[in-house]
C-alpha cells in the first residue's frame, strides 16, 4: 500500500495544499530504503519524513493535512495521518484531539489516541466518553476502539486491565448502539476485557437489557472467548446446558497426513444421552505446531444447535491449512478436537507436511 505510486499521489496533493512543499525531494527521501521496510514501518517513516517538509508549527501542519485528506483514497493509508498527531502533537492537546477525531472517519485513529492515554489516561478518557455520544459513528467507535485493553497491533493498555471500569461509560453509551461497526468494536473491547477481568465484564453484561436486539448481540460477540472456555457463567447467560451429557460418534479424519495447501476434512455424529433437551455450542480446537515444537490451540466455532432427548445430528466440516498474515504454519504433529460447551469430547492427530 505505501509503495511509489501512492508516495507520487500523496505529494501532489501536499504540494496543492502547501506551496512550499517539495514533491522530488520528498519522493527521493521518502522512496529511499524503502524496500526493507514492514507496513507500519513504512508509514511511520512517512510521518517522519512528512514532518521536514510541513511547517514546524503544528498547528499550520495540521490545517494542511486538513485539506489532503479528502481528496485521497479511504483505506488503511490515511492511518498516518493521525500517526503523524500520535508522534507531534503532544504538546497540544485539544489541537490533537479534534484532529483525531477528523481523520479517523477517513480511515481510523484508534493506534494514535493510544499515544495520548498512555502519557495522560484519566484527561484522554474523558475527552473519548464524550466522543462515545458522538452523532458520527466512525467517532463513536473510536471512543471503544482506541480504548480496548488489548487492541491488536498496538501495546497493551495496563489501566484499563488493572481496573476494567475505566472505560465503562463508554461501553454503557454504546451497547444498544444502531451501527453494527460500533457493536464490533464493543463486542471487541468486552472481550479484550474478559480475557483479564472474566466476572467483572460478565457482571457488567448481566444487567444488560437482553431483549434489545443490539444489545443482545453485542453481549453474544462478547461472550464468545469465555463460552469457547466452557465458562459457566457464560453459559448460563445463554441458557447453554452446564451438565452436558452426549456422545461423539463416528469421528472420522479424511486424512492422516495434510499437505501445506490441501484441506482436511473431518466429520461425526452427536447424539443425546439426557432427558431432556439441550442447548449446545459446538465448536473444534485446532493444535497448531509452533516453531518451537510445542502447540498452541485455536478454537473455531462449528455451530449452535437444541439437541432433543435421543436425537442425533451428524456434522461435517472442513478446515483449509495454508498461511496467511496472522498464522504461518510449521510442520509437525498437530491435533484436532471437538469440544462441545467448552468440554472437549474427542480428539485425532494428524501430520502436516510443508
Amino acid at each position: 500500500m505505501f509503495n511509489k505510486k501512492f508516495y507520487a499521489g500523496l505529494s501532489r496533493e501536499f504540494e496543492k495544499a502547501h506551496a512550499e512543499f517539495n514533491s522530488a525531494v520528498f519522493l527521493k527521501e521518502i522512496t529511499d530504503n524503502l524496500g526493507p521496510l514492514s507496513l507500519n514501518e513504512r508509514m511511520r517513516k512517512t510521518s517522519v519524513v512528512l514532518r521536514n517538509h510541513l511547517p514546524a508549527d503544528f498547528k499550520k501542519s495540521l490545517g494542511i493535512m486538513y485539506k489532503v485528506i479528502p481528496n485521497l483514497n479511504r483505506g488503511y493509508t490515511n492511518l498516518l495521518f493521525p500517526d503523524y498527531v500520535g508522534l507531534y502533537g503532544h504538546n497540544h492537546f485539544e489541537l490533537s484531539m479534534e484532529a483525531l477525531k477528523y481523520f479517523t472517519g477517513f480511515g481510523s485513529s484508534e493506534f494514535a489516541v493510544r499515544e495520548f492515554l498512555k502519557r495522560d489516561f484519566k484527561k484522554t478518557i474523558a475527552v473519548m466518553t464524550d466522543w462515545s455520544k458522538h452523532k458520527d459513528p466512525h467517532v463513536r467507535r473510536l471512543s471503544s476502539e482506541g480504548s480496548r485493553p488489548r487492541l491488536p497491533w498496538s501495546f497493551k493498555l495496563d489501566q484499563v486491565i488493572s481496573d476494567p471500569a475505566a472505560t465503562k461509560k463508554i461501553l454503557e453509551q454504546l451497547k444498544n448502539d444502531d451501527e453494527l461497526y460500533v457493536r464490533k468494536s464493543v463486542a471487541n473491547h468486552l472481550n479484550d476485557i474478559s480475557k483479564d477481568n472474566p466476572a467483572y465484564m460478565l457482571q457488567v453484561v448481566g444487567k444488560w437489557d437482553q431483549s434489545k436486539p443490539n444489545t443482545s448481540w453485542i453481549i453474544k460477540h462478547a461472550s464468545r472467548s469465555l463460552i469457547k472456555k466452557g465458562n459457566a457463567d457464560s453459559l448460563s447467560i445463554f441458557n447453554f446446558e452446564k451438565d452436558v451429557k452426549v456422545k461423539i460418534t463416528d469421528f472420522k479424519i479424511s486424512a492422516n497426513k495434510v499437505q501445506l495447501g490441501e484441506t482436511l476434512q473431518f466429520s461425526f455424529g452427536i447424539g443425546s444421552l439426557k432427558t431432556a433437551p439441550q442447548k449446545l455450542v459446538i465448536d473444534y480446537v485446532v493444535h497448531y505446531q509452533k516453531k518451537s515444537g510445542e502447540t498452541s490451540p485455536k478454537v473455531f466455532k462449528l455451530t449452535e444447535l437444541h439437541l432433543q432427548p435421543k436425537q442425533s445430528v451428524n456434522i461435517v466440516k472442513k478446515q483449509v491449512f495454508k498461511d496467511f498474515t496472522t498464522r504461518k504454519h510449521f510442520k509437525g504433529q498437530h491435533k484436532l478436537e471437538i469440544q462441545v460447551n467448552g468440554k472437549v469430547l474427542a480428539n485425532k492427530e494428524f501430520e502436516l507436511a510443508l
